[in-house]
């Protein structure tokens, strides 16, 4: 008689304390398989070396990563608390295109009614993104950037053939700038939504541990 195959495990990466903590205080369980939620530090080098050191692990073979937190929406009418779906996550040394993007955007609008979900790429910078930068990088296509998606999913599927996706939260929208995230009403309506995000994470990996017909 064989053994049953363990579920696979799902890895959620996310940048700031604030972005963890947000993640942790919504943290349920009820993915279909184990969860780690890694804080990688701030900024794409931070997110490589983070997630490469973590999926070393052999516990974390084939894990599914989602990169998730914070962003700068680029397009005019977004606003603080919308979801971005990333459809690709896109540097200067590569896209990644991602998994389920259709099914995470279902969840979330069931999971969080009344919340805007955008999708469409989502860039990387080694910096935050102002003024004239903004309108460059929506120019190229992209709805919102921010410093370790890419990273966080490049390094992904670097280490193993694996599902990918990134979830983030509008916290600095072009009518909207951020000053300090937190001590304004913007910061604390995306740090609510990024702590209800989690059902719909966890039913996107469910999905993912389905037989394929």
């Amino acid at each position: 008689m064989s053994a049953t195959p363990a579920p696979a495990p799902l890895l959620i990466a996310c940048a700031l304390g604030i972005e963890h903590l947000a993640l942790r205080a919504g943290e349920r369980g009820g993915s279909g398989g184990p969860v780690t939620v890694l804080r990688t530090g701030m900024g794409p080098r931070a997110a490589e070396r983070s997630v490469t050191r973590v999926l070393a692990d052999p516990a974390l073979a084939g894990a599914a990563v989602l990169a998730t937190g914070f962003c700068a929406g680029l397009a005019p009418g977004m606003h603080p608390g919308d979801l971005v779906v990333a459809e690709e996550t896109r540097d200067p040394r590569g896209s990644v295109p991602c998994v389920g993007t259709e099914l995470l955007v279902k969840e979330l609008v069931r999971t969080l009614p009344g919340r805007t979900v955008h999708t469409g790429p989502v860039t990387g910078s080694d910096h935050v993104v102002r003024g004239h930068e903004r309108s460059d990088l929506l120019a190229t296509g992209a709805i919102a950037v921010d410093m370790e998606s890419a990273a966080t999913l490049l390094s992904a599927v670097h280490a193993g053939d694996r599902p990918v996706a990134a979830v983030r939260v509008v916290v600095d929208a072009p009518e909207h700038e951020l000053v300090r995230i937190g001590t304004v009403r913007g910061g604390i309506s995306a740090f609510r939504v990024l702590r209800s995000v989690l059902p719909a994470f966890f039913e996107w990996h469910r999905s993912l541990l389905l037989p394929r017909r």
